[in-house]
């Protein structure tokens, strides 16, 4: 797949700027860009006769491909909507249009002549950092085990002639960021899609040594199994009992701020693939389990952001990784195993597994002495039921944490949704066997599997993300990378108030 370069700057001609595409922005029927006035009165006015025969009508996201003019080989007319309505949506679908676009093109450089779309110098900053984001994602293509994978995009540079709305540096570095932050999507959406007889938990634990190889700021090590047995995670390792596939709990350490800060710590879980155990799940869309791992896929993709982005920050990510797989060897309903924290856990049904891997690696956070921690997991089936597959759920035990993510997510699209963790719920998981059951029953099944973890959480700020919903899609069926957007512009905000 070739990498997609951005570069900013400011163009005073737009008809004498060479382009393979020069793309144009068109607002509703009414208003062209300057950019567009330009073009097409230098090729005799297709665009604005298309308009006038309603066969383009500036909606946000509609293209329209006419010949070229000037030096640009072909221009692309790109709808924005109405002028006085172009926010932020519209301005998402506009790019996303955009890609559409682009991607039936055989055009390798483009130029978007995007002064007009960028209102003020905030505005310009998400705007350009919104659209290197998208076509970065966008352009992911899976091919691991596929003979006829789809075509690359063919275009490796884009060009934004940012005219006078703010300085081209500033540009290039919103470009840059939002670059990054498409890349660790990608690294998320490919590790999700691999089947689960490549994506084993040894294949995570290599994944990670190759992503902070070569790299002074970040460093990774894995702990196996005899190891995790020393340290008592008895919780985790019953998750794998069953599996000829051995658990690693996998750790990277990302040193990008004063060696005293310290870290923020993110947990994934990482499930390669999830049977359901002894409690067998329905054959009915099992394939799909393979996905139990966007915890750790999410992980994995902001860490590499974060490399990319290289932010003076300190944070750790650690992916729990196990496959849960029935056997002879396997943990059966009502078995009681002890964690890490020293908690007994009765263990009513091993297809609630995601909690038992978290439960020992969010108490291996603790080492960390953390300033937070966030765990992110396909947890439950409930916050699909709740939730559906637009808005991540999120819990969390400290109020300014929820309130830093949430925020995150309106600004990256990556939305999350607050959801209750109150102590009523928390009898639903009393059981006489052990000091905690791993299910709560059928009644708010999200929130009883957040009060597990938040038992093994009262020693740190803590918020969970339920991302079943999120983490991929069945139709069409593949990983989204989420909530690596959501999660990179956390730490970018905890970066910028840290270095006040």
């Amino acid at each position: 797949m070739s990498e997609l370069s951005f570069h900013a700057r400011k163009i005073n001609d737009p008809v004498s700027h060479k382009s393979a595409c020069a793309i144009v922005p068109v607002f509703g029927k009414k208003h062209l860009s300057a950019a567009a006035r330009a073009l097409d009165g230098e090729a005799g006015g297709p665009l604005a006769a298309a308009i006038e025969n309603g066969d383009f009508k500036g909606k946000a996201g509609e293209t329209l491909l006419l010949p070229g003019a000037g030096k640009a080989a072909r221009v692309l007319a790109l709808g924005c909507g109405a002028p006085d309505k172009f926010d932020r949506a519209a301005a998402r679908d506009a790019v996303a249009g955009l890609y559409l676009g682009l991607n039936k093109l055989k055009a390798k450089d483009a130029t978007l002549h995007a002064g007009e779309l960028l209102p003020d110098v905030g505005e310009a900053e998400w705007f350009c950092g919104h659209l290197a984001r998208e076509l970065v994602s966008r352009a992911y293509r899976y091919r691991s085990t596929v003979a006829k994978p789809k075509p690359d995009l063919h275009l490796n540079k884009l060009t934004v002639d940012v005219a006078s709305a703010l300085p081209a540096r500033r540009a290039q570095s919103a470009l840059d960021q939002g670059s990054a932050v498409g890349q660790g999507i990608n690294t998320a959406k490919e590790l999700a899609n691999l089947p689960g007889n490549i994506c084993t938990p040894t294949y995570l634990a290599q994944h990670a040594r190759k992503l902070a190889r070569g790299h002074s700021k970040l460093s990774a090590k894995v702990l196996d199994e005899k190891k995790m047995r020393e340290l008592g995670m008895g919780s985790l390792l019953s998750v794998s009992a069953g599996s000829d596939e051995p658990a690693k709990l996998v750790i990277l350490e990302y040193k990008g701020g004063p060696a005293k800060q310290k870290p923020y710590v993110l947990v994934g879980k990482g499930i390669t693939f999830d049977t359901g155990g002894i409690s067998l799940k329905p054959g009915a869309k099992m394939d799909e389990m393979k996905y139990d791992m966007g915890g750790a896929a999410g992980v994995l993709g902001t860490i590499h952001a974060l490399r990319e982005l290289e932010l003076p920050i300190n944070v750790v990510g650690i992916v729990a990784a196990a496959e849960n797989m029935p056997s002879g060897r396997a943990t059966k309903p009502g078995d009681v195993v002890k964690s890490m924290s020293g908690k007994t856990i009765e263990i009513l049904n091993t297809d609630a597994e995601g909690r038992l891997v978290l439960a020992d690696a969010l108490t291996y956070a603790e080492r960390y002495k953390p300033q937070a921690v966030v765990d992110l997991a396909t947890l439950t089936g409930a916050c699909v039921v709740a939730l559906g597959h637009h808005a991540t759920g999120l819990y969390a035990n400290n109020e300014e944490l929820a309130e830093q993510l949430l925020g995150a997510g309106v600004e990256t699209h990556d939305r999350a949704w607050r959801m209750p963790l109150w102590d009523d719920y928390q009898k639903q998981l009393d059981t006489p066997f052990a000091d905690v059951s791993n299910l709560g029953g059928p009644a708010g099944g999200s929130v009883t599997a957040a009060c597990f973890l938040a038992r093994f959480t009262s020693d740190y700020p803590w918020a969970h993300l339920d991302i079943a919903g999120t983490a991929w899609d069945s139709a069409p069926k593949g990983a989204t990378g989420r909530p690596v957007s959501l999660l990179t512009r956390f730490l970018m905000d905890r970066a910028t108030a840290a270095g006040k």
